[in-house]
């Protein structure tokens, strides 16, 4: 009995993967097409009926490219750590919750939070063992940036924790049936947004990536199928990140369709955020996270910790 629910997990697991890697390609196209549109140009267009087949031969060409291996990199870490990387953020995408009950547990979030801390060091290892001045500094930046805004994410997350008092992500659908978290929640919404879009090294906060003045951030040496894995884990971290905001604060109605849409509407202001704002300066970043971000989710904290003290008090 147990052996064929193992199988049938497995096979569940295996069809999300490939259903999500399917999704990060046709992202990007959509990430090329509307870039293209905000630039006044037209994206994609030549492969094909207007450019759809596009990501796959992108997916071909960097596959089939020669890896280079620096000289005097240090070649088992440079060679694993963009496996881990993808490895990584597809592991995330288990604790989204299925009617099939796919890997659906009570400790989503937590589960949530530790695999995400854990791509830090993916990206600290492939900018270090490149043994490159560039990616080195891409790779702390990097690293600084993505732990000042891990703290934000975790106190913001940690708010609406109290709201619910549940770590699964099914229960903020079944509390969000009336009314949004969106309404309730406005400011913390809007943090959660921007912390995520640093979390995912994404603009106005891509300094792990700053091509004007690193060349091309920790990702430099990599070349053929090591950039394709980390270019995939970055796109697959940004479909999740939508995701995420769809079940805090959009409802989070997994199985409507309705869910999609939202979820292509966050993956969509994403692309339309890298198309419209300069790069942030770096000192800035760092202060928006200690000094703005951290005192709101710290107050937000302890406001909503006591608001369900005082309901628990009246209800007693």
């Amino acid at each position: 009995m147990y052996f064929k629910d193992l199988i049938l997990l497995s096979l569940s697991f295996i069809v999300l993967t490939i259903c999500v890697l399917i999704g990060v390609a046709f992202l990007t196209l959509l990430e090329r097409k509307i870039l293209g549109y905000i630039q006044i140009r037209k994206g994609p267009n030549k492969v094909g009926f207007v450019g759809i087949p596009q990501p796959f031969s992108d997916a071909i060409k960097l596959f089939t490219k020669e890896s280079i291996f620096p000289l005097m990199s240090n070649i088992n870490l440079y060679y694993f750590s963009p496996i881990f990387n993808l490895f990584l953020s597809l592991m995330l995408w288990m604790c989204m919750p299925f009617f099939s009950m796919l890997f659906n547990y009570n400790l989503g979030f937590l589960f949530f939070l530790c695999v995400s801390s854990l791509s830090v060091y993916t990206i600290m290892i492939s900018g270090w063992s490149s043994n490159s001045n560039y990616s080195l500094l891409g790779g702390m930046r990097s690293v600084a940036q993505t732990i000042s805004y891990e703290v934000s994410l975790s106190l913001i997350l940690l708010c609406f924790l109290f709201l619910v008092l549940s770590l699964s992500l099914l229960d903020f659908m079944y509390y969000q049936y009336y009314l949004w978290f969106l309404y309730l929640c406005f400011p913390l919404c809007m943090m959660w947004i921007v912390s995520s879009l640093a979390e995912t090294n994404r603009t106005p906060f891509d300094f792990a990536e700053g091509e004007s003045e690193l060349v091309s951030g920790f990702n430099v040496e990599y070349s053929g199928g090591g950039f394709a894995l980390i270019f995939l884990a970055e796109y697959s971290s940004i479909l999740f990140m939508s995701m995420m905001c769809c079940i805090l604060f959009l409802g989070g109605d997994i199985f409507s369709f309705m869910f999609f849409i939202k979820l292509g509407f966050m993956s969509f202001f994403w692309v339309w955020v890298r198309g419209t704002l300069p790069r942030f300066r770096y000192d800035k970043l760092m202060y928006l996270a200690w000094k703005s971000f951290l005192p709101v989710s710290l107050n937000y904290l302890f406001f909503f910790f006591g608001l369900k003290l005082t309901i628990f008090s009246l209800l007693i």
